[in-house]
């Protein structure tokens, strides 16, 4: 699985459509400063679920929609979409090709998900990419910053990277969930005695 490409409208620096095509499994957005580079890594981490402002260098989440400029009006909807090459089906999907979108919009502040075009839930976008090392927070996705921020983390943070590289943290969080359930009223006030 690799990302064939991104599409941005309205996202940050990106008021028209923009397509950036990918022909490789690995990828490099090199430019000069002021380009854009970090805005095209801040909408990959946002259209797989990013919900801290402040990770996407803003103060309020309509501050990733085009904001517009002296000579451009602003914007009312940002969206982004990533297409995943999955051929080798490392998605749990019967799709060859995967389109994850996210869509914000200004006047109303709703957000919006979408696998292949069908309206989804922020939780399914999550469990579509568990532990495929694409998440928001993944080392499939390295900025300015991340490699110093993954010194410089706790040993809990680097082992949750970690798992969810090596493909554990869906079981992790499956069993957490189980023990969440078994947790509640319901199941506590039963004697089993």
């Amino acid at each position: 699985m690799f990302l064939k490409r991104i599409e941005l409208q309205g996202f940050k620096s990106f008021a028209d459509k923009t397509v950036i095509n990918f022909d490789s499994e690995m990828v490099g957005i090199v430019g000069p400063n002021g380009c854009g580079k970090s805005n095209i890594t801040d909408a990959l981490r946002w259209a797989l679920g990013e919900q801290s402002v402040k990770s996407l260098r803003g103060e309020k989440m309509s501050d990733v929609i085009f904001n517009g400029t002296d000579t451009r009006k602003a914007v009312n909807v940002a969206e982004v979409t990533l297409v995943l090459d999955n051929s080798k089906h490392f998605l749990h999907v019967d799709f060859d090709e995967v389109e994850i979108t996210r869509r914000y919009h200004r006047n109303s502040g709703e957000g919006e998900y979408f696998i292949n075009k069908t309206p989804c839930r922020l939780k399914d976008v999550k469990e579509l990419i568990m532990d495929t090392g694409l998440g928001k927070d993944s080392l499939s996705i390295i900025s300015q910053g991340t490699v110093s921020n993954f010194v410089e983390s706790k040993p809990e943070e680097r082992r949750g990277l970690f798992e969810e590289a090596a493909g554990v943290s869906k079981y992790k969080k499956r069993k957490n969930e189980s023990l969440n359930k078994l947790n509640t009223d319901e199941f506590s006030s039963l004697n089993f005695a």
